[in-house]
């Protein structure tokens, strides 16, 4: 078996309070890692990851709806630390876009999807790179969806829209700066079980929802997180670019 052992790196993972973010935060605290979790309003969530984690480790309030705050919290991290080893776009939103909405309330909705979704992450992994190229590398991973590549439904449209624009950047960082030791990975999800997720399945129902899964079981974070480790830990540097489909065989292309 193999034992990765992240003592010593510093992660910057966002939207860590739940869902998969925490299954990640989880597993890479098991690693040994140095962990910056950000979370936007549930602190007590986030402190008790922390628990398990190195005495290091911290958590760091910002919401990524606000370019400021977005912004700033790349700072705090490196004022922190000195050093971010490996950042994590993780952090999501999901509003629905009703056809019942006025054209300045779907405006909002988009607007403020695309800001948390691909803007904030797109900030984020600018300020990352700049610290990378000091640090002679570094590793960037971005928790996408299968929405990126087979839409969804037309009330999520700015989701899908997002999270397929996260792809096109991971590639774009990774062409771009792989000489340079940088690295950027995609990690495409499928249906999850989260508390995020937990309002469709009040509405259609579990079964509705296996049914689109060639396994019998849903998706939990802790199917996710290991992939995540993987890639941290630079065993899969030579993938840089890549997407890896992790959706119960819901969609594979």
């Amino acid at each position: 078996m193999i034992q990765i052992d992240l003592s010593g790196k510093v992660i910057l993972l966002t939207g860590a309070s739940r869902g998969i973010g925490a299954g990640i935060a989880m597993l890479l605290a098991k690693a040994g890692a140095t962990l910056a979790l950000q979370y936007r309003h549930n602190q007590i969530a986030t402190e008790r990851i922390l628990q398990h984690a190195s005495e290091d480790s911290r958590s760091f309030q910002a919401d990524l709806s606000q370019a400021d705050q977005t912004h700033q919290l790349v700072k705090e991290v490196e004022n922190t630390y000195g050093r971010i080893d490996v950042l994590i776009n993780n952090a999501g939103v999901a509003y629905p876009e009703e056809t019942s909405l006025s054209d300045e309330e779907w405006q909002t909705v988009w607007e403020k999807t695309l800001q948390t979704n691909l803007t904030a992450s797109a900030a984020l992994s600018r300020h990352a790179i700049k610290l990378f190229e000091k640090q002679k590398g570094g590793r960037i991973i971005f928790i996408s969806s299968r929405a990126a590549f087979r839409g969804d439904t037309p009330e999520y449209m700015a989701y899908a829209a997002s999270k397929a624009g996260m792809v096109a950047l991971s590639k774009s960082i990774a062409r771009g700066y792989g000489k340079k030791g940088i690295t950027s990975f995609v990690i495409a999800p499928g249906f999850t079980e989260t508390d995020m997720a937990q309002n469709f399945i009040d509405t259609y129902g579990k079964e509705y929802v296996l049914n689109d899964l060639a396994l019998n079981e849903l998706t939990q974070p802790s199917d996710i997180a290991p992939s995540v480790l993987l890639m941290a830990s630079g065993m899969m540097d030579h993938a840089t670019g890549c997407t890896v489909d992790i959706n119960a065989g819901s969609y594979v292309h």
